[in-house]
């Protein structure tokens, strides 16, 4: 299942939190090589700052952290606008029924098969569980549309489990990594072919996320106003 937390409410779960980050260290710095800062095992960076709202796909028996994605409004600090501009010469996308989703992230311990041994191989239920995730929060929340910066690996990714997106801006090698931006359409349609993937039919989001989703909810109609 998936837990939704409001940035905010991190210090309500410490121990999942802390297991997010260095998850994320051990994906991005380890196994992608990609330029993050790591500090004392973990990978944090100045959006986390930005109460950032989590979908934490967790193991209900073990309680072990299987995945993660952070979403951010692009009306306030992102990604795309911050640190991704170039992919967008004519401007970054700002709404507040646009969020943009980052830090898309599969726990390495847990790949079997040829994903252990290969990241661009991590194609399972949890990135199926999360990509619903992110549909029914956003949908809970108002939200009409996700946007993304991804590698090429994400961009495989996207296109296996029928994921489609419009590709906005120019796409550019950055350091090593071709890097893409898409506009995802949140619907319904999206949310079954994602869920026939799987099998994941009924909602994803745990019922203790119902209240973070409706904060989230609160946000964006302020934004709207």
């Amino acid at each position: 299942m998936i837990t939704v937390i409001e940035g905010v409410d991190r210090d309500r779960h410490p121990a999942l939190i802390d297991q997010m980050f260095r998850m994320r260290a051990a994906v991005f710095a380890d196994r992608l090589g990609w330029d993050v800062t790591v500090v004392d095992g973990r990978e944090v960076d100045r959006f986390d700052v930005e109460d950032p709202i989590y979908l934490l796909s967790v193991d209900e028996v073990t309680e072990e952290l299987r995945g993660a994605v952070r979403l951010l409004p692009t009306t306030g600090p992102n990604m795309l606008r911050d640190v991704f501009s170039v992919l967008v010469p004519d401007g970054a996308v700002e709404s507040p029924l646009i969020w943009e989703s980052s830090r898309f992230a599969i726990n390495p311990d847990l790949a079997v098969g040829p994903a252990r041994h290969d990241p661009n191989q991590i194609i399972d239920t949890t990135t199926i569980e999360l990509l619903c995730g992110l549909v029914e929060a956003t949908q809970l929340a108002g939200v009409e549309h996700i946007v993304s910066v991804f590698d090429s690996r994400m961009a495989r990714i996207f296109r296996a489990v029928d994921c489609p997106y419009e590709l906005i801006g120019t796409p550019a090698r950055i350091g090593k990594t071709m890097t893409y931006a898409g506009l995802f359409e949140i619907s319904d349609a999206l949310r079954r072919r994602l869920g026939n993937k799987a099998g994941l039919r009924q909602p994803v989001l745990s019922s203790r996320s119902f209240s973070s989703t409706r904060a989230t909810q609160q946000r964006v109609l302020q934004a709207v106003s």
